[in-house]
Order: C-alpha cells, then structure tokens, then sequence
C-alpha cells in the first residue's frame, strides 16, 4: 500500500517544485494564474505574450519525472476537479460516471445514506448556478432519489 508519509513528501516536493520554478514564469507575468489541488492544475496566461507549447516544454524540461498534460480549453469552458469553469459554473461529471449512490438497502449507516443525498443538495445551492443549471442539477438529484429508493418497500 505504500508508506504513510509518502503523500506528505510528494506534496513537499511539489510545492518545492512550484516556488523553484512555477512562481518564476507567475514573476514574469507569463501566466496569469497558477492552481493545483492535487494533481489537477489550472493555468491561465495571455496567447499574445506566450503560448502553451512554450510554456508545457519548459515545465516537461525541469524534471525528468514530471510530465504535463494539457487538457485544452474547449466552448470557452475548461474540467477542473467535478466543476466545467466557463463564464459560469456548471457541475462537471466525467462521461464514465455511474450515476449512483449508497444503496439504501444496503448496510451502511443511514447518517452516510442521508449524506450522499445532503451533498448533491448543498452543492447545487451553494454554487452559483444559473436557474436553468439549478433545475437541471434538481432534476438529476430527483433522479438519484428515485433509483436509489425504487427497491424499497416499507
């Protein structure tokens, strides 16, 4: 399974990694914002002072087993994390997603049943979806309801 500190040292070395060389091309103005979570990374920079070539040879030249791999902007919008960031937000789900939660027959608490279901709700109200994004988001939670509670019978 790996050791126990081996997330810690990756993230000291990426973080290292980043202020060695990322804050460089932020101090040149090249790139216009730089986030990671993990191992989504998110760049924005001017075209008309550097392209994206330029930019993935220099940070594939650092290291020798760190390789990028650019996921081009597509519609004006971009995937990061569960999220599709256009000029608004809509709720990202990757085209292999099953569409399911806990079963609630199933033997798990019904604390963790009830959050799976609290977790679509806050996330469709706390994000600023625009209300026909919300009636989708409504809509595909109503979904989830149903084919999680279709086998129940009290």
């Amino acid at each position: 399974m790996g050791s126990p500190i081996s997330s810690l040292i990756a993230k000291i070395f990426l973080q290292h990694y980043e202020d060695a060389n990322v804050k460089q091309l932020l101090d040149m103005k090249n790139i216009a914002l730089y986030v990671r979570y993990v191992d989504d990374i998110v760049v924005i920079y001017d075209t008309t002072k550097i392209n994206l070539h330029t930019i993935n040879t220099y940070i594939n030249k650092i290291h020798n087993n760190i390789r990028i791999n650019p996921t081009y902007e597509e519609h004006n919008s971009i995937a990061f994390l569960d999220l599709t960031i256009t000029l608004e937000v809509d709720i990202y789900r990757k085209p292999n997603t099953t569409h399911t939660i806990i079963n609630f027959l199933s033997n798990h608490p019904i604390e963790q049943k009830m959050t799976a279901f609290r977790f679509h709700i806050t996330r469709m109200h706390s994000l600023p979806l625009n209300p026909d994004k919300k009636q989708t988001q409504w809509e595909y939670n109503q979904r989830l309801r149903t084919i999680t509670f279709r086998n129940t019978c009290y």
